[in-house]
């Protein structure tokens, strides 16, 4: 049978994706910008017991890696935006290995080639027999290594989300290549940590690892700390002094806010990275340096290269390998985690007895924003450790402003002959569940996202109104 035609004799297995069955299914990602294949593959995908996602270009796939495990990717080659073969690109060099097997209208021997290269399992022509996919995509699920179970606790990372897992096992792969990391991610979201960690599991881990705030130390002054000076150079330079850099040998240097270094410093800071060499201040002999440059933002580089605020070139320099590290809000599964990991941590250190959480005072912060990420967490954590004279943290010892996110509801009259108040906000809340999946490409731990709800809590209201 080709792609197109029913078939006649596949009967449903079940609904898919609900993660409390005790048997996981395979999650395909299918990409396609051809709507009418992609809703007709993921019908047949359902069917032969498989969960599946999709996304109509490589850019929206790439969000898709972000949010969801993947067991096995099914991709177009041509496609706007970002095409097959520049996805697997990226694929590549975030270190992904999932089986991909490439389908298009558009096939050649060059792209068959291009696609082997970039490390695709199989490549199907379309028109095809759904039992020559069927086939192929069984071989390939069987060939991809079974996976360990995923910590929980990784080199000071903690968290079981599908970002933090897939970060636990990016992390070794990055941590032995010699390129350099751009990290991306909110302020308090662990950056440093990361960057300890890709240091700690390097070859260079016996070297020095340097840490340089570029939006914490005044500009006139950063150009000396990171390349030194000779004595004479300026006014109150009685003595040589190395430089960050210098002192980074054979290390690793983490450039923290990278996004706040000033102008004249992007140009000598391109030289570093370019030729591995620099000239402290008030010399003229030039510096051989061998270092790794890990540098975080919170800003959006991209952003600062189109405003002209930052060099096109250093940030490709830069951002050889980029890992992005989410809010803490976009993965409330790990609040929990972290609450209790902290609890043991501020216990131990203020000598208190084991302190425990109250359901009320974790169900709190399940609902919180958190602006300062988990570094805020932390904060409280703490605070409430050092505040709390009972074996358990209460709502009230809880330091939390208010959200953010929160805006003021219009406001709804009451009629004059009243109204069914449960019936009226339970078709606001299925309303608002419909909306938030649509918006979501029915991605459910987007939708828990966007309604600030827990993917569990999610999955009971869904369940509540018969829209699992």
């Amino acid at each position: 049978m080709r792609w197109g035609t029913k078939s006649s004799n596949q009967k449903p297995k079940g609904e898919m994706g609900r993660i409390e069955t005790k048997e996981r299914h395979p999650t395909i990602l299918l990409v396609d910008d051809d709507r009418s294949f992609r809703e007709f593959l993921s019908l047949f995908l359902k069917k032969e017991g498989y969960r599946v996602v999709t996304a109509t270009d490589g850019l929206e796939a790439l969000k898709v890696l972000e949010e969801e495990p993947l067991d096995l990717i099914l991709l177009d080659l041509r496609m706007p935006r970002l095409g097959g073969l520049d996805f697997l690109a990226h694929l590549r060099q975030k270190g992904l290995e999932i089986p991909t097997i490439v389908i298009t209208a558009y096939a050649s021997l060059d792209s068959a080639v291009k696609a082997k290269r970039q490390g695709v399992f199989d490549y199907l022509p379309k028109p095809f027999k759904l039992e020559e996919l069927r086939q192929k995509l069984k071989t390939a699920l069987k060939r991809r290594p079974t996976p360990e179970p995923p910590p929980e606790e990784f080199m000071g990372l903690v968290g079981r989300s599908p970002a933090m897992r897939r970060l636990f096992v990016l992390l070794p792969k990055v941590a032995q290549a010699e390129s350099n990391v751009l990290l991306i991610g909110e302020s308090g979201t662990g950056k440093e940590l990361v960057a300890r960690a890709i240091h700690a599991l390097s070859p260079r881990r016996e070297k020095p690892f340097v840490v340089v705030n570029c939006g914490g130390i005044p500009a006139p002054l950063l150009e000396s700390e990171l390349f030194g000076y000779k004595a004479g150079a300026f006014t109150g330079a009685t003595r040589d002094k190395p430089g960050l850099f210098a002192l980074a040998h054979e290390g690793t240097i983490f450039l923290d806010e990278i996004g706040d270094l000033p102008a004249e410093l992007q140009v000598k800071l391109l030289r570093v990275v370019e030729n591995k060499s620099f000239t402290p201040l008030g010399s003229t002999r030039e510096i051989q340096v061998d270092v790794r440059i890990i540098s975080a933002t919170n800003k959006d580089l991209e952003e600062e290269v189109r405003a002209g605020r930052f060099r096109e070139d250093l940030y490709f320099r830069l951002n050889v390998l980029s890992l992005h590290l989410p809010p803490l809000r976009e993965r409330r599964e790990d609040i929990p985690l972290l609450v209790q990991h902290f609890l043991r941590k501020y216990a131990r250190k203020l000598g208190r007895k084991e302190v425990d959480i109250s359901p009320y005072a974790l169900e709190a912060l399940m609902e919180y924003d958190f602006p300062g990420n988990v570094r805020e967490l932390e904060n409280i954590i703490e605070r409430a450790v050092a505040l709390e004279t009972g074996p358990l943290i209460l709502p009230e010892s809880l330091t939390l402003r208010p959200n953010r996110s929160s805006k003021a509801l219009p406001k709804t009259e009451l009629p004059p002959e009243g109204l069914n108040l449960e019936a009226f906000l339970a078709e606001i809340e299925k309303d608002l569940l419909q909306q938030a999946l649509e918006k979501a490409g029915g991605r459910r731990e987007e939708a828990a996202r966007l309604l600030g709800l827990t993917p569990r809590s999610l999955r009971y209201r869904l369940q509540k109104y018969g829209l699992a």
